[in-house]
């Protein structure tokens, strides 16, 4: 018994299609074919043309021809637009511009600064210039004669002095008004001021300083009579007790209390 089974055709062709390819394969092989081989053919042909026939024309034939081409070219606008006009500025030009300038501007030209250039601007130096000149420094004469010099001596100098001794006497009146400032500061605050620390706030530092001593040991006493009544011990004076009293080098009080602790007393 055959096992095997047929396959599908791939891609699920039917049989319109298997029917079209072989008219088509056909047609491939009888007009494709032969266009392909044909043209294969042609080329090849060209490329063996174009490297043994082509290329050598071109390399030993076209390219000195123009080469020959570009040469003649070039000097046939050499000898049409070139060498005609330097020829006629080599031989004609320069030639006639150096005849020229040698024996016509030239000497043209120091005529027309010996007999017009030269007297025009010895005229203009003698007859305008100069005359401008002076006038211009005569003018500045005048005004430093008949203008500045009055303006400095009349002005300017009396109103310098006028600012220099108002100056000075400002300075005087400042000077005194410093003076009475300072005068009055110490009159009317440092003297009253001094006076007042002497005779009243000294005193009554010295006043309070008595009266706060009685009353500080009196209420240290009271103390220490309340914590014996309390505690039924010695008082412990507190270490601020101990301290130097104002203006003393003694500890206040007559007697330290021993610094022992109640605990210790109890114990």
């Amino acid at each position: 018994m055959n096992t095997k089974t047929s396959q599908p055709i791939p891609g699920g062709e039917g049989c319109l299609v298997g029917a079209l390819r072989i008219p088509v394969k056909i047609v491939a092989l009888l007009v494709v074919l032969p266009v392909r081989v044909v043209w294969d053919l042609l080329a090849a042909l060209g490329r063996l043309l174009y490297r043994h026939v082509i290329a050598p024309v071109l390399t030993h034939v076209v390219q000195p021809v123009l080469r020959a081409l570009g040469w003649l070219v070039v000097t046939l606008v050499k000898l049409l637009f070139v060498w005609p006009w330097l020829g006629l500025w080599r031989y004609v030009l320069r030639p006639v511009g150096s005849w020229l300038y040698l024996h016509l501007l030239a000497p043209a030209g120091r005529l027309l600064y010996v007999y017009l250039l030269r007297p025009l601007a010895l005229l203009t130096w003698r007859y305008v210039l100069v005359p401008t000149g002076r006038a211009l420094i005569r003018l500045a004469e005048a005004a430093h004669r008949y203008l500045l010099l009055p303006l400095y001596r009349y002005v300017l100098t009396p109103l310098g002095k006028a600012l220099a001794w108002a100056w000075r006497v400002a300075g005087i009146i400042t000077g005194a008004l410093w003076r009475a400032l300072k005068w009055s500061g110490r009159v009317l605050i440092g003297w009253p001021a001094t006076q007042v620390y002497r005779y009243v706030l000294t005193p009554a530092g010295h006043l309070v300083r008595a009266v706060w001593r009685p009353v500080r040991d009196t209420v240290r006493q009271v103390r220490a009579e309340v914590r014996r009544a309390l505690f039924g011990t010695p008082p412990v004076e507190p270490a601020r007790s101990r301290a130097r009293t104002l203006g003393s080098t003694t500890a206040a009080g007559n007697t330290p209390a021993p610094e022992i602790s109640l605990h210790e007393r109890q114990g």
